[in-house]
């Protein structure tokens, strides 16, 4: 009898979990419900009090009014062009650098690889004066080139990445090896695959992190039709206009990618946060 008590005692257990874990599910996703909801309401409907919680009607005025009185359009673009690009091109130098660190024998390389980790201890805010003025005098501001080229040297990538391939066999190298690959063609067609979760897991972190890149992009972006999706909607934030609802429609239009991303990539994101936690 006292099995069949402690098994009772476990699913009573379980379920109780399962009930707090689905509670604060709910709460950690109703400020996205929320946001999604605000932005089919009125102004009026906004500050109504008490709020309704479902909204009685969907409301497009204010989608219409941020793609046909605002360059949206051209905003989206600007952030989804620099953010996969900047991504895509620093996931690239970021696996091929955290290769050569994990799997090359070079002089050098334990001190240049702490100087890689100890620049992650430096906030980009103490080098963006230096930055600024290189990219002024290259001739770059207000271009693609100024808000892509200084963001691709990523050194978070380089440490994340680094375990993953550390903790692929050797053997798989040095069997490549013996039968005449190239360094290139073991790199690219053997360890990119075996290391796609954390690719993956990067390549979501870079996306967030470049499209909420607000500094920078105000910085760079000095024409509107420059402006990418987070500078324009902070734009709107800061304009003196009581239309509560345009701004909440902007900043639903400029969340929406990343929670797109985040489903698309979710199943590499949990794998690669899983097998970097554990090293072999």
């Amino acid at each position: 009898m006292r099995w069949v008590k402690k098994i009772k005692s476990m699913e009573c257990y379980d379920l109780i979990t399962n009930i707090i874990v689905i509670i604060l599910a709910i709460l950690s996703l109703f400020p996205i419900y929320w946001l999604i909801t605000n932005a089919f309401k009125t102004s009026a409907d906004i500050y109504k009090m008490p709020p309704d919680i479902l909204p009685k009607s969907l409301y497009l005025g204010n989608f219409k009014e941020l793609f046909q009185n605002q360059p949206a359009l051209k905003w989206t673009f600007n952030s989804f062009f620099v953010s996969i690009v900047t991504t895509t091109l620093s996931v690239i130098l970021s696996s091929a650098a955290a290769y050569a660190f994990a799997k090359l024998n070079f002089k050098g390389k334990k001190v240049l690889y702490a100087l890689f980790i100890a620049s992650l201890m430096v906030p980009k805010e103490t080098f963006i004066v230096p930055l600024f003025k290189t990219v002024v005098a290259f001739g770059w501001v207000d271009t693609y080139q100024s808000l892509i080229v200084p963001n691709l040297a990523m050194c978070f990538g380089v440490f994340m990445l680094k375990s993953f391939f550390e903790s692929i066999p050797d053997s798989i190298r040095e069997s490549a090896k013996l039968d005449g690959a190239s360094e290139w063609y073991i790199f690219w067609k053997l360890m990119l695959p075996i290391a796609k979760p954390g690719i993956g897991a990067l390549f979501i972190l870079n996306f967030v992190t470049f499209w909420n890149d607000y500094l920078w992009q105000l910085l760079m972006a000095r024409s509107k039709g420059m402006n990418t999706l987070t500078v324009g909607v902070a734009g709107l934030m800061q304009e003196i206009n009581p239309n509560i609802g345009l701004r909440v429609a902007g900043a639903a239009v400029a969340a929406l990618p990343m929670i797109i991303i985040f489903i698309m990539f979710q199943k590499y994101f949990t794998k690669g946060i899983a097998a970097g936690a554990v090293k072999e």
